[in-house]
């Protein structure tokens, strides 16, 4: 595997499927790692994201703190250790240690990145602004890195393995994956055309062999062929 820069502006595409974010962040020699489900890409230019934190957790003080922070993209294989850290305190715990995770030293920052993950994004602190009962901490992108299997502009979500996680709620994560081509075309009038004759055709297509299985197989036969 091989893991290279990244632009700065990359950070905005990284985040737009709105993967898991590990947040990892150091303060007078002591790590700390925290899950973060709300994050979204704020600017081009200059590069900035952000991370939206309860006020009251023990990360929102590292970053306030230390002024900087790191966003790490697990994929599956990180799925244990991502809800882990999540059910953890870093105020009396060593979450990284416990979780077994192996580290390395970020670039421009002294935060430490999560070996293992799919992309990191290390950022100096910009702003931080409450927004109800939440503190979005703004990051200025300082450096990016990517896994050339994961990411290239985009991800590219060739496999399961080195696509990344989202958070659905509860205990619960999805893979992100199933990359869709989304290929306009409008009518005379401007209005958009929602099955290109190649698109109608293949549909047809697709039903005729269903409709033929079905003569064949019978509707119990089809289900369990398609299972």
């Amino acid at each position: 595997m091989v893991r290279r820069l990244c632009d700065e502006t990359d950070a905005r595409r990284l985040l737009n499927p709105g993967p898991v974010a590990i947040v990892t962040t150091m303060w007078r020699g002591m790590a700390n790692a925290a899950p973060v489900a709300w994050t979204a890409p704020l600017s081009m230019a200059p590069p900035l994201v952000g991370v939206v934190i309860h006020p009251h957790r023990h990360t929102a003080d590292m970053i306030r703190f230390s002024q900087a922070f790191a966003i790490n993209i697990p994929g599956p294989s990180l799925l244990k250790q991502t809800a882990f850290l999540g059910s953890q305190t870093g105020l009396n715990t060593n979450k990284l240690e416990a979780a077994g995770l192996e580290l390395f030293s970020g670039q421009q920052i002294e935060a430490p990145l999560i070996e293992g993950c799919l992309a990191w994004i290390e950022c100096g602190l910009q702003d931080v602004i409450a927004i109800g009962d939440h503190t979005m901490f703004v990051g200025r992108v300082v450096r990016v890195q990517a896994l050339d299997e994961a990411y290239a502009q985009h991800w590219l979500l060739r496999s399961r393995q080195y696509s990344p996680l989202t958070y659905i709620g509860g205990t619960r994560y999805a893979v992100v994956g199933d990359p869709l081509e989304a290929v306009i075309e409008v009518d005379a009038q401007g209005g958009l055309v929602l099955e290109s004759a190649e698109e109608r055709e293949k549909r047809e297509e697709e039903e005729a062999r269903e409709r033929e299985l079905r003569k064949i197989e019978g509707d119990e036969g089809l289900a369990e062929m398609q299972d």
